[in-house]
């Protein structure tokens, strides 16, 4: 599978750590630990650190190096020299909005689990031709939803997904509560008002909630 994780096992699957990935932007790095720390406390390992600031990348190496019971990805991950970078930086998994064949290559030569980002058909049909099974919808709410995976989980039931693209705690039990979707990805857990303020108690509050979600909105 292209998101197994190997330091836990052959069955063991990024999708499977928790029902919500936290998809974190970062301005500063100085932010990374705590933050990381709180959403870890409050039941979210698999953290998504998303390469769209220039903290990024030390965000992504301060979680790796200092908060070791993070599972820590990185996201928006478009070329090979990323792919390169991140996991140099400690990335544990990969996650790209989109693939082409070069970044596919990159990300199957790395050696890290990663979830190709898909919002059409003929995108996770090219994927299962290449053995890629778990993959990352997006954006989820603009392409078509709950209903659209609906669709497809039909004549595509070896596709497993992770949602995201504005996914929030109202929808996310709609999405659980499809057969091939195993988790979403989101940021309500973490509001750009509370990191602003370094309450970290807030985030891990809201990220126990995130990690109590389940199809219908009951607790796992």
């Amino acid at each position: 599978m292209s998101s197994s994780l190997p330091s836990s096992g052959p069955s063991a699957s990024v999708l499977d750590l928790a029902p919500v990935v936290p998809v974190v932007v970062l301005e500063d790095a100085a932010d990374a630990v705590p933050l990381a720390r709180a959403l870890v406390a409050g039941g979210l390992p698999a953290i998504e650190v998303t390469l769209r600031t220039p903290a990024a990348p030390d965000a992504l190496r301060a979680i790796a190096a200092e908060v070791p019971d993070a599972v820590v990805g990185a996201g928006t991950v478009i070329t090979p020299g990323q792919v390169s970078e991140v996991v140099a930086a400690g990335a544990r998994f990969l996650v790209s909005p989109g693939w082409t064949d070069v970044l596919l290559e990159s990300m199957l030569a790395s050696g890290v689990p990663f979830l190709p980002g898909v919002s059409t058909v003929s995108e996770v049909v090219a994927l299962l031709e290449r053995g890629v099974r778990e993959m990352k919808f997006f954006p989820a709410r603009a392409s078509g939803g709950t209903a659209y995976l609906k669709a497809i989980a039909g004549p595509l039931p070896q596709a497993r997904f992770c949602p995201t693209g504005g996914i929030g705690p109202d929808s996310a039990p709609d999405y659980l509560a499809l057969s091939n979707v195993a988790c979403v990805g989101g940021s309500w857990m973490i509001p750009p008002d509370a990191v602003a303020a370094r309450d970290w108690t807030r985030i891990e509050r809201l990220a126990r909630a995130a990690a109590g979600l389940s199809a219908g909105g009951t607790s796992r």
